[in-house]
């Protein structure tokens, strides 16, 4: 449909101040209809209509009410001011409207009401018809604006500037007479101008329209009459373009070029970048000169105040003379999607970004130039690793496949062509642990007992056997549930003697930082598992707890650090605590638990933080490290009522179950994070007498962070169970750095 110039100024107003409500009139939701998974935001200068794509996998279709009938929106919609775009990662529809658009009710150039009609197909093809309507506010235009949308360039000018009598004047336009003699000139870099009317402007693809206050340039890229120039090593596609009339005795020409970046964006692997020139020249004519007031950024069409900004990672850089707009991929306002692409997990990531520069001339006029970019990375391949991290000693393939991203989920194992669910393959005695990463990836690590009825041995010479085991690792991604697969070979050569021997016997001894373990080691030590906990003693484990081992052929000795995962901690009070932890040992065959080795240790008590198992929070703290002025006695947690179980010259002890004393709790899908406040109140008065005052002079922050994955809190009954202890961390707000962090 033909959308170009409305030929007569009254003509449009009659078009445009039409009641809202016999708009509505025409327009009525069905009640009987369900409602459709639709979001309709106002944003700067532009509607934002999101819709969910449906199972059936068609693509919903709009159709926009104006005063005189219903009209399709055609893709991609942009001689009407329409961008519409498919989101395959968040599968949704999004339709942009911009306050100009066709069919928009505009109100004196302040209110936007917009009616449209969104249309869904089901799965046996039956068409629903869902109706919705927004109005949307604007309380300042600047005099000129240049809009930068995906697929068309607007530009609009504040009719004021050649009519000073209308500024300020609501309901203005221009006359009848001036309306009917327009003509448009069209001109190119080294080539004739051309001059037309408005109605042959529009055959070629430019369109204009008359608001109460404004004039409106629009057109899609590409069009003739346009030419692409580089501006601080920046491509711009430009369009110039002028509409002038005469008006009595007055000729008026009214300069509608626009300007926008063609930059496409590009990826570093951690960021996504795009770059517009600082200055727009081509927006004006020399001798005129523009300068840039302001930047502002943001994605989705909303602008981010500095805060927001900082805190995801943004950044607007200067370079040659050029803007450099950065977003992290990892970032707040960034989707991702992952599929498998020729059997191996891909992801993309992509943003909307929104991009707005106020721009001003020699004589304080102001353009403002918004850019609507959306930019995505290309396919990026996840590849896992795998270490055979197997020790045949033990008489245990354990293999660790890392680098799995987090909507990633193991479904199955097939051993040595014998396919197992991840339940069935425990019960048949493998042990599978999913182990979560610092970089939002996870890691699962296998552990096969040579014994397995599916493993293959082969003697190769007198009591030496080698042990054969491939692996194919079926994983999915969620929700889709797609499969890609990852494959482990692996072999190991043993003397296979076994004889009936008892369990190793481990002594033990404190010391001032943890407790030592130590055996003598002998030739069928391999017999037994050594746990702590669910989790058998291998070298993964002790990397990643922080304990010390040495294992030679003379003797084992395990090192445990105070405050490392696997203690239990008892009778806490600010002078000492017990310290104990335990080793098992374990029958590699039958999986029974054979021995137990527990030590006890008295520790002298400086600061710590425990979390324990049952839900309870034990912290002892030295506050004046961080104001030396502060009385133990004064502090509290977030609950006033909640005071020191004991205090001396400069410590307190807090013990409290995690759902008691105000503590607050944050979710996300690894960890669950208790978190308390210790304050300090001061008192103090101009007569001296004590004065509690509101305002807490020291703040230290207290925290308890768990795994999801077995933990089971129920927080309307305020019970708690973990399948081990959390990790403490404590920070003071005048300290500015972490005082300790430990379990």
């Amino acid at each position: 449909m033909a959308f170009g110039f409305l030929s007569g100024g009254v003509l449009f107003l009659c078009a445009v101040s039409f009641a809202l409500s016999d708009f509505k009139s025409t327009f009525q939701q069905s009640p009987s209809l369900p409602q459709v998974p639709v979001e309709v935001e106002c944003r700067d200068r532009s509607l934002f209509i999101s819709v969910d794509i449906p199972s059936s996998g068609v693509e919903p279709r709009f159709e926009a009410v104006g005063p005189t009938g219903v009209y399709p929106v055609t893709v991609p919609g942009s001689h009407c001011g329409y961008t519409y775009s498919v989101d395959p990662l968040l599968g949704r529809v999004v339709l942009r409207a911009s306050y100009f658009s066709c069919y928009t009710n505009n109100q004196n150039d302040e209110v936007f009401s917009f009616m449209f009609i969104v249309i869904i197909t089901d799965e046996r093809g039956g068409e629903s018809r869902f109706n919705f309507s927004k109005a949307c506010s604007v309380s300042y235009f600047s005099p000129r604006e240049l809009t930068c949308e995906e697929n068309y360039m607007e530009v609009s000018v504040a009719t004021a500037l050649f009519f000073p009598a209308a500024s300020g004047v609501k309901g203005f336009s221009m006359p009848q007479s001036s309306v009917e003699s327009w003509q448009v000139m069209l001109q190119r870099d080294g080539q004739q101008s051309n001059v037309m009317s408005p109605e042959d402007a529009a055959v070629l693809g430019y369109f204009i329209i008359i608001t109460p206050g404004r004039i409106v340039f629009r057109t899609t890229f590409g069009q003739p009459y346009a030419s692409v120039k580089m501006v601080s090593g920046v491509s711009v596609e430009v369009i110039q373009a002028t509409v002038f009339f005469r008006q009595n005795w007055i000729f008026v020409m009214v300069d509608l070029v626009a300007a926008c970046s063609l930059d496409q964006g590009s990826f570093d692997g951690y960021m996504l970048h795009w770059r517009t020139p600082a200055v727009m020249t081509p927006l004006v004519a020399p001798p005129s000169v523009l300068r840039s007031e302001s930047i502002s950024m943001g994605v989705n069409g909303e602008l981010l105040d500095e805060q927001n900004f900082i805190d995801r990672g943004y950044s607007v850089t200067f370079s040659d003379g050029a803007i450099v707009c950065s977003i992290p991929i990892a970032s707040v306002g960034v989707t991702r999607k992952s599929f498998v692409i020729d059997g191996m997990y891909h992801e993309v990531y992509a943003v909307l970004l929104t991009y707005q520069q106020d721009l001003v001339d020699q004589n304080g006029v102001d353009t403002k130039y918004s850019v609507f970019k959306q930019m995505a990375t290309p396919a990026i391949p996840h590849i896992p690793f795998s270490i055979n991290q197997t020790i045949p000693e033990e008489r245990v393939f354990t293999v660790y496949l890392g680098d799995i991203p987090f909507d990633v989920e193991l479904m199955s194992l097939e051993l040595n062509g014998q396919e197992f669910s991840v339940s069935a393959a425990m019960q048949m005695g493998c042990s599978i642990t999913r182990v979560p990463q610092d970089n939002n990836t996870l890691a699962y690590i296998i552990g096969v007992p040579f014994d397995a009825q599916f493993v293959v041995k082969q003697l190769i010479a007198e009591s030496l056997f080698e042990y054969f085991l491939e692996i194919k690792w079926t994983l999915i991604i969620l929700p889709q549930m797609e499969p890609y697969y990852y494959f482990s070979s692996l072999s190991a050569v043993v003397h296979d003697v076994f004889h009936d021997v008892d369990p190793p016997i481990f002594d033990s001894m404190c010391a001032n930082n943890g407790i030592r373990f130590m055996k003598a080691y002998h030739d069928y030590d391999y017999l037994w598992d050594i746990v702590i906990g669910h989790y058998p003693l291998t070298q993964q484990l002790v990397s990643e707890r922080g304990y010390i081992m040495s294992n030679d052929s003379n003797a084992f000795i395990l090192d445990v650090p105070l405050f490392t995962i696997g203690y239990r901690y008892e009778n806490i009070t600010l002078q000492q605590f017990y310290g104990s932890f335990e080793l098992l040992t374990r029958n590699v065959k039958t999986l029974e638990i054979e021995q137990s080795s527990k030590k006890y240790c008295l520790f002298q008590t400086t600061e710590l933080l425990v979390c324990s198992a049952e839900g309870v929070m034990t912290v002892v703290s030295d506050i004046t490290k961080a104001l030396p002025t502060a009385d133990p006695a004064r502090t509290t947690l977030l609950d006033p009522s909640c005071r020191p179980q004991e205090t001396d010259e400069s410590r307190v002890l807090f013990s409290f179950g995690l759902n008691t004393c105000g503590t607050r709790f944050q979710v996300d899908p690894q960890y669950v994070t208790y978190e308390n406040e210790i304050i300090f109140h001061e008192m103090y008065s101009t007569d001296s007498k004590p004065v509690i005052t509101r305002d807490a002079a020291y703040r230290m922050t207290v925290r308890c962070i768990y795994p999801v994955h077995g933990t089971e809190s129920l927080f309307l009954d305020q019970k708690f169970s973990a399948e081990m202890p959390g990790i403490g961390q404590i920070t003071g707000s005048l300290m500015g750095k972490l005082i300790c962090s430990t379990t």
